[in-house]
């Protein structure tokens, strides 16, 4: 539990730290170009680094639990990256923000201590994956599609939406080829999953920084937190066979507490901070500047 929390944490500040950087690349979204611009961008890698100790430290965490236990855990990057944003620009939480922040942490409490995911199968085979594989790749190039068609909070909105099922499909993979390499060993890199893994990590590095690029992160990165755990229990559920509630009554209350965790991922969507964020421009850090909203006492 507390590496996942640290791993929420770790992608919070990388999810905060890249978005600047996206944010002023000047490259086309969806383009291999728009990660080769980032790439040389110094900043951008400081947070692709703290992105990586985000993923070794949940590839640990997923050695010791089972996926539908700690992807909700490390769902709540967003209660870390909100107050990051609101520092960065000069605003302070208002009172229905902390009621959504509330919401998310008591919803996931809610789900995970009714009943304790149990673990499943550790390294499905690629039958059971194949439906999966074939589903996010169709949402992506949905996603894709709409996105150009439309601009402004629609767009980040397709764009994270990809993101976050593309995520949910990483977290998984990781979870499959962790479980490989602790019953196998090296043995485990000639298997099919470490390579499925680096291309849904590829694309989802695409598709988030596009997100990214396209506006602000407190609108992208709720839509990301609230399909990337729905994606990644679905998967244990169907692929890894993890058991959830163990009665109908149990269910029903982990439902409820999925459903008042989505609700307040959406509040926080639209905080009084994505509010302040979305009339920024499309640069790396603003600085210090007059406001329109509620800016925080010195």
């Amino acid at each position: 539990m507390l590496c996942a929390l640290a791993a929420a944490c770790c992608f919070a500040l990388a999810a905060v730290v890249q978005h600047g950087a996206a944010r002023e690349s000047g490259r086309r979204m969806l383009s291999i170009g728009l990660l080769v611009a980032l790439v040389r961008n110094p900043r951008w890698l400081a947070g692709g680094l703290l992105g990586a100790l985000s993923f070794a430290i949940m590839g640990l965490a997923l050695a010791f639990g089972p996926l539908s236990l700690v992807q909700p855990i490390a769902a709540t990057d967003v209660l870390f990256a909100l107050p990051m944003i609101a520092v960065r620009h000069r605003y302070r939480l208002t009172r229905r923000d902390w009621v959504g922040a509330i919401a998310v942490g008591s919803g996931i409490a809610v789900f995970l201590t009714v009943s304790p995911p149990v673990a499943g199968v550790s390294a499905p085979g690629i039958v059971a994956w194949i439906p999966v594989l074939a589903s996010v790749t169709g949402i992506n190039a949905l996603a894709a599609v709409l996105a150009w068609r439309v601009r402004g909070r629609a767009r980040v909105i397709w764009l994270a939406a990809a993101a976050g099922v593309t995520f949910g499909v990483v977290d998984a993979l990781t979870k499959s080829f962790v479980d490989l390499l602790a019953s196998q060993g090296s043995a485990a890199l000639v298997s099919w999953e470490p390579y499925a893994l680096m291309a849904a990590g590829l694309l989802g590095a695409l598709v988030s920084q596009s997100a990214f690029q396209a506006g602000a992160l407190s609108v992208s990165l709720p839509v990301i937190d609230t399909l990337e755990p729905v994606s990644a229990v679905l998967i244990a559920a169907t692929v890894f066979s993890e058991r959830l509630a163990s009665s109908p009554g149990q269910l029903a209350a982990q439902l409820a507490g999925g459903a008042v965790a989505v609700a307040g991922i959406a509040a926080l969507s639209r905080s009084s901070v994505a509010a302040a964020e979305v009339r920024q421009p499309a640069a790396a850090d603003p600085g210090p500047q007059p406001q329109t909203g509620r800016p925080a006492t010195r």
